[in-house]
């Protein structure tokens, strides 16, 4: 099946061929069609099923079909004080937007928009906007102004712009909710039942998420009305295009001098190391910069600005290695990410699929690794469950664990976990190069080594692994 074939308007199919693409994917060829006869739909997918084109390019159909109409002009004094006398309401007319795209995160936000102008290259009279935490507001004022068809937003800043009567709904067309099960996770079940409340009855309603099962499943019959149900998970979940391995590691140091190995391999294009904190991230990205990796952090206490940045210098190749949070497990998709490390395993099962969902990416294999703390074992059981897959255990020699025959003992009052004072997945809390010693005697960065650490290999240049600093 082609593109052309479920009846999509001929200036959206240029855009689509202009940006290579000519056959859908198993999710747009079931939602499409649905959503072009003005279906609700309730859509369960995957990361990279092609989910964004399946809401986007509907709507782009229907605004090709439609008489272009202006945009509304900017009011001359838009973010300067307006003459006395003189309200917000009558300084600003508010913006109507035809499609809501609420999205969990900014980075999705970002790529949902960005998508937007890539299958609407050829509607010059259709603009999408993103609305988003961390923009300047009077940045935020200016793109409202231009009254745009397509508002992308994350729900808390867009209620703030719904409070201050600088967004009107009364002509919106296409409601969409971007993987609702993340945002149902962040906690804005609250923000969505108010977003929707002031939406029109007459509203098409798209619902993505990863499951519709409980709390998600049950939002989705509330607020769609005899809605086609769109499963298309199966191949996605399994990511049968990305080989999956588990490392188990003994404390700190042992994960550290693995990751520093890994790293090196030739095979990596681009990485992302993903983390349980966004300390974590940023003493990672640091330390791999001192080993001379090309490596930046990214998470969610960062600038918008800065976060735009790091994500600009990984498309454009000047990064090799993204240390990140779950901030970037959805909605970054670059094609050159090779491989994915999971520093530490996400706090839910289904984030690890979101993960390792960054590599293998446009029909590409990808490679995703995961190290592993002996007590984590119950939490690699609820992944491979969830998935379906047994995930193999490698050991690289030089790099083995010393495994235990039973845990070692806690302080009392300690903290589960193994170590004193420990993580809860069998780390010694070092601080990230403070004095920290683990039940062996090793300590994170920066701390007294054993003679293991000091005999650690050194690169070419002579300097030690980032693990051995």
């Amino acid at each position: 099946m082609t593109f052309a074939e479920l009846g999509l308007h001929a200036a959206v199919l240029k855009a689509l061929a202009d940006a290579g693409y000519n056959e859908p994917t198993p999710v747009q060829a079931q939602a499409i069609p649905a959503a072009l006869a003005g279906r609700d739909l309730m859509v369960s997918s995957q990361t990279g099923s092609g989910k964004t084109a399946a809401f986007l390019l509907p709507a782009l159909h229907r605004f090709a079909s439609q008489t272009p109409t202006a945009a509304a002009p900017s009011t001359p004094n838009f973010g300067r004080h307006a003459p006395r006398g003189r309200s917000d309401r009558q300084r600003f007319s508010p913006a109507q937007p035809k499609m809501l795209v609420l999205a969990p995160t900014r980075e999705l936000a970002l790529q949902v928009t960005a998508a937007a102008d890539k299958y609407g290259a050829t509607l010059r009279h259709v603009r999408a906007v993103a609305i988003l935490g961390g923009m300047p507001y009077p940045k935020q004022m200016q793109l409202l102004a231009q009254n745009p068809a397509i508002l992308v937003a994350t729900p808390g800043r867009l209620i703030d712009h719904m409070e201050s009567g600088k967004i009107d709904f009364s002509c919106l067309e296409t409601l969409v909710l971007d993987e609702a099960d993340r945002m149902l996770d962040m906690g804005f079940i609250d923000d969505i039942e108010r977003i929707v409340a002031a939406t029109p009855a007459t509203r098409q309603t798209m619902l993505f998420s990863a499951t519709l099962d409980g709390v998600v499943g049950d939002m989705a019959r509330r607020i769609t009305r005899d809605a086609q149900l769109v499963q298309a998970t199966a191949v996605a979940a399994r990511h049968d295009n990305i080989e999956q391995r588990l490392h188990f590691v003994d404390d700190l140091a042992h994960k550290n001098r693995l990751l520093d190995h890994l790293l090196r391999d030739t095979s990596i294009d681009q990485a992302i190391v993903f983390t349980a904190t966004k300390r974590d991230a940023d003493t990672i990205a640091d330390r791999l910069n001192v080993a001379g990796f090309a490596a930046a952090a990214l998470h969610g206490d960062m600038q918008q600005g800065a976060r735009n940045r790091t994500l600009n210098a990984l498309r454009r190749g000047q990064l090799r290695v993204l240390v990140a949070t779950d901030v970037a497990a959805r909605g970054i998709d670059v094609p050159t990410i090779t491989h994915v490390f999971n520093y530490d395993l996400p706090k839910f099962a289904e984030d690890y699929i979101h993960r390792i969902g960054r590599t293998g990416r446009a029909g590409r294999n990808g490679l995703a690794v995961s190290l592993v703390n002996h007590g984590e074992r119950f939490n690699v059981r609820k992944i491979e469950r969830l998935t379906q897959q047994e995930i193999p255990v490698n050991v690289i020699p030089g790099f083995e664990p010393v495994r235990r025959s039973s845990p070692p003992s806690r302080a009392p009052g300690s903290k589960p976990g193994g170590w004193k004072g420990g993580r809860g997945n069998g780390e010694a809390r070092s601080g990230y190069g403070k004095p920290g010693h683990s039940a062996e005697g090793r300590t994170g960065w920066g701390g007294a080594r054993d003679a293991q650490n000091r005999a650690a290999p050194r690169d070419t240049a002579g300097r030690r692994s980032f693990g051995d600093r």
